[in-house]
């Protein structure tokens, strides 16, 4: 079979002027980063929050952004100076996990990760991660390299958004997933920046646990880290940062807390019981399959079928915008090669799809920063 998935963009940064990272990106993007920006402010609208809601709130990340480290506020402007667009434009792409926090009735897209300590030749951790999010903002991610913080990264994220899943030249890789907790609000450091900071700055999961702390953080995800050594999932919350470790080499995580403390003030009716059935299914896996001896193995522990919680998650057909939630990416990430491939699609697709190689070790890293 001909696979005619489209081939996607690989945005190149290198600079160690935020504002000039900025307009780099943005400059990259611009023939489409408004069209994102549209879907968005579409989707916004369509889950109860306004445009005005969104510009206020914007707003005032920025000023969050800004108070905490000034370097993020002026990338983000370079991105919209780049593109065209309105500064407060560009924060509320950065910010949409935020903005998203306020909406009424709707249930967020899902994701699964599971990480593995590492038995095997390069006895280092490795894992795989589903992102899975609206059909309709498929053509709207891309692949970067990111050069010019004081380590560089690659990895995948959104248009306009600085980073989100991938890996640094110190080895430290990160997953993303969102969660729900009754507190959330516009009103701290947005969470994709958190993961864009990590990636940028820190060296190690214990690096990476001292900066998230650092943040005026209120809204929520679970961020599980990976180094050479280590892996620990830090949920993030307006109560703070919880840390999780592998139980019998494994850390699974899907959209619910597990975390007792956040568990208690988890925002209900938005994610269970899929996001329960999910982890059960990966937590049989888990007990049942053999122990996997390199990251391709993992692949698997993510496969889902008709009638099988949605490990694989494909939109029903009759579903509407802002409801058509699909598998749109399945990244692997390896430190002890300090390797990210990622695929366009589902697990499942791994089978007749090529994966995107990004190297975490071409660029130098910055020092004195």
């Amino acid at each position: 079979m001909t696979d005619t998935h489209p081939t996607r963009t690989l945005v190149r940064v290198d600079d160690t002027r935020p504002r000039e990272r900025g307009l780099a990106r943005g400059e990259q993007l611009r023939d489409t980063l408004s069209e994102s920006l549209a879907l968005y402010l579409r989707l916004f609208d369509t889950v109860g929050v306004s445009e005005d809601r969104v510009r206020d709130g914007a707003r005032r990340l920025t000023d969050i952004v800004a108070a905490w480290d000034s370097r993020y506020a002026e990338e983000i402007g370079g991105v919209a100076a780049g593109a065209g667009l309105e500064a407060w434009q560009v924060m509320a792409l950065n910010g949409r996990t935020e903005i998203l926090a306020q909406a009424t009735g709707t249930r967020p897209g899902e994701c699964s990760t599971l990480a593995y300590t590492g038995t095997g030749p390069l006895h280092a951790p490795f894992g795989v991660q589903t992102w899975d999010w609206h059909q309709e903002l498929d053509p709207y991610w891309h692949t970067h390299e990111v050069s010019g913080t004081r380590h560089s990264f690659v990895g995948l994220t959104e248009h306009g958004i600085l980073g989100k899943i991938g890996m640094n030249s110190a080895g430290l890789g990160v997953f993303f997933n969102i969660l729900s907790h009754r507190d959330d609000a516009p009103a701290g450091v947005p969470v994709h920046l958190l993961s864009a900071a990590v990636l940028g700055e820190a060296g190690s999961v214990e690096e990476a646990l001292d900066l998230l702390r650092s943040a005026p953080i209120a809204t929520s995800g679970a961020l599980t880290l990976l180094d050479a050594h280590s892996v620990v999932c830090a949920e993030v919350s307006p109560a703070g940062v919880a840390t999780l470790r592998p139980t019998e080499r494994f850390l699974a995580h899907t959209n619910h807390f597990l975390d007792p403390a956040n568990a208690e003030r988890e925002k209900r009716g938005l994610y269970e019981p899929d996001s329960q059935d999910r982890y059960g299914l990966i937590a049989s896996r888990v007990r049942r399959y053999a122990e996997p001896t390199e990251a391709d193995h993992l692949v698997e522990y993510l496969y889902s079928d008709p009638g099988q919680p949605q490990l694989c998650c494909v939109p029903a057909p009759d579903a509407v915008f802002g409801q058509r939630w699909a598998t749109l990416a399945t990244v692997l990430l390896e430190p002890g090669r300090r390797r990210v491939r990622v695929l366009a699609g589902t697990p499942i697709d791994a089978r007749r799809r090529p994966w995107i190689t990004l190297d975490a070790t071409e660029s130098a890293d910055v020092t004195g920063r």
